[in-house]
Order: C-alpha cells, then sequence, then structure tokens
C-alpha cells in the first residue's frame, strides 16, 4: 500500500501542521515505510493466539460496595479550624 502525498497532507492538515515540499516528500516516504512494516504483521498467522489489553497481566482492583456508617457531622466538623455547626468556613475567594 502506498500512501500519496494527498493523504499526508490530509493528516497534516488534521493535525493543523504546514508542510513545506521537502518535509512533504520526507514525511510521505518515513509513512509510506511504517505502513509496509505494518503491512508485514498482517502476514502473521495469529490464530490461537488471545487478544489482549495490556502488555502486563492486570488483575481488576476494584472491591465489594459494602453500606457502612458514615462519620457523624460533629466528629467531621472537629477536624477543621473553623466551623459553623453545619459546615467548615472558609475565607470567600472571588
Amino acid at each position: 500500500m502506498k500512501i500519496t502525498k494527498e493523504e499526508v497532507l490530509k493528516v497534516a492538515h488534521l493535525a493543523r501542521l504546514t508542510l513545506s515540499e521537502e518535509e512533504l516528500d520526507s514525511m510521505t516516504s518515513h509513512l509510506d515505510t511504517i505502513l509496509s512494516y505494518v503491512i508485514k504483521l498482517d502476514e502473521l498467522d495469529t490464530t490461537g493466539v488471545q487478544p489482549i489489553t495490556h502488555a502486563c497481566a492486570e488483575a481488576n482492583a476494584f472491591r465489594e460496595d459494602r453500606v457502612s456508617t458514615s462519620l457523624a457531622r460533629a466528629e467531621a466538623l472537629a477536624n477543621g479550624p473553623c466551623h459553623n455547626e453545619e459546615a467548615f468556613v472558609v475565607p470567600k475567594i472571588i
């Protein structure tokens, strides 16, 4: 598969890049080389190979949801320097 200069220009436009004629030629050549390697990977037989989402095995770290008692308001407010019996009082910032 040969990538065209028009395709490179379209991608450059989407990336908000301005390429000179020399840069366009160079980029077309580089992208064509990269795509030829990707096409070579398509030739591999991957039957029986499990698809993966991470290079390293990942285990889900979620815990069970359990209902428990929450901290009482008075206890929580006791941890702050200034409160009005309902919430923490902080300086007004505009």
